[in-house]
């Protein structure tokens, strides 16, 4: 009996002291509470390096952009505000190439643009530029051409595309899926291994002996309302085109006499600051972290 006291006592002897070793050896950072632990500085070795090889934009490019501007304005002899929904930068590329002997197209900071058109009368590049530059505003850009109204009217309406909506876009139509045997956008009954892509964007789903079924009725968007990105998902694999990438003159500068063809929307955003990617997510404020929390 002494024997198995004795060696009971030393192994919680051994055990007693590994809990101990761990006590003296561990991380002082684990044993700090959580406002010590905020309060620690921040190591100067944890560095964020961007790997973009896009520079940024300085005063330099700035600067050629206002010439660039202003020498377009005195070679041609038009210039337009036009405002573009749903911008596809391929087409508006081919856009611009089929135009390039005739039109110059100015699309990106609207700052710059104001400021190379000139913000008032003392300032503007030639008479009646500075009105023309406070209508440039929004998703907006500036042209200048020797085509006249229609000939321009028509190159928009000619690139003109029907493309899929993507995410925070507004539905122009209600898209319902109805529930049973799922079909795709030809017609035919749509493949089975889609299925789990179906029902992780929300749709509830089933496979029958092959066959896609759905539970219930389920609506994919409604008119009116911004685009989910499970819903920009859904709508093109069911081939739903939803978006058109489409132009339209606002007002424009001809012979030195201002036209205006569409008056300002007070909801045009004045400002060129970052779009807000996640705002139509779907995500509620009480799942994101706190401000001030990276």
């Amino acid at each position: 009996v002494r024997g198995v006291v004795y060696h009971f006592s030393a192994r919680r002897t051994r055990v007693d002291a590994l809990d101990d070793a761990r006590k003296r050896y561990t991380t002082p950072r684990t044993r700090l509470s959580p406002h010590a632990r905020r309060a620690m500085p921040k190591s100067k070795r944890a560095k964020v390096v961007s790997l973009t090889q896009t520079k940024k934009k300085d005063r330099e490019w700035k600067s050629s952009l206002i010439e660039r501007v202003r020498d377009a304005l005195s070679e041609r002899s038009s210039v337009y505000v036009f405002k573009y929904e749903n911008m596809r930068n391929g087409t508006f590329k081919e856009m611009r190439a089929a135009t390039e002997a005739t039109t110059t197209f100015f699309v990106g900071s609207n700052k710059v643009l104001r400021v190379a058109l000139g913000r008032d009368a003392e300032s503007e590049a030639s008479e009646g530029a500075a009105t023309l530059g406070a209508r440039v505003k929004g998703d907006c850009g500036v042209m200048f051409t020797d085509l006249s109204r229609e000939d321009v009217e028509s190159v928009f309406e000619r690139f003109a595309v029907k493309d899929y909506a993507r995410t925070g876009a507004v539905a122009r139509e209600t898209v319902t899926v109805e529930a049973g045997p799922v079909h795709g956008p030809s017609g035919a009954l749509m493949e089975h291994t889609l299925e789990p892509t179906l029902r992780k964007n929300g749709m509830p789903t089933k496979l029958n002996r092959g066959v896609i079924e759905l539970e219930a009725n389920h609506t994919l968007c409604k008119e009116g309302q911004h685009i989910s990105p499970q819903g920009a998902i859904l709508l093109r694999l069911f081939g739903h085109e939803l978006a058109e990438f489409r132009c339209r003159l606002t007002c424009g500068l001809v012979n030195g006499e201002l036209e205006v063809y569409e008056e300002d929307d007070e909801g045009d955003d004045d400002d060129d600051g970052p779009i807000d990617r996640f705002a139509h997510d779907g995500i509620t404020d009480s799942m994101m972290l706190p401000p001030g929390v990276k």
